[in-house]
């Protein structure tokens, strides 16, 4: 079997606290930008919306770009904007977002 090349992909993790009693409507708002983000930028390869098991008002959103250009392209989208205006009310606070080079993906395991 030949091996496959690495696929390099462009990694995002947003972390949010979320106000106490208020976790479903981040949810519902997040679910939207995730499902909208999937469904509409071709460059968005995955968008997980995680919580913690240890903090219960901490979520975690995980996503992964074709590249950081794809990124950047859904920096400007409409649903993201709808996220932005509606999040600031529902948190305590925004974590520093974190970015990451891919260097392995599941997708290096699957022939295309």
């Amino acid at each position: 079997m030949e091996a496959k090349p690495t696929t390099s992909a462009f990694g995002v993790v947003a972390q949010f606290e979320v106000k106490t009693g208020l976790r479903e409507e981040f949810l519902a708002i997040a679910r939207d930008d995730a499902r909208h983000s999937i469904a509409d930028e071709p460059g968005c390869l995955q968008f997980d919306i995680c919580m913690s098991e240890q903090e219960p008002d901490l979520v975690t959103f995980y996503e992964v770009y074709l590249s950081r250009d794809a990124f950047d392209a859904h920096l400007q989208t409409p649903h993201l904007d709808v996220f932005r205006r509606k999040f600031p009310a529902l948190v305590n606070a925004e974590r520093p977002v974190q970015f990451f080079s891919c260097e392995h993906n599941h997708r290096d395991l699957v022939d295309v």
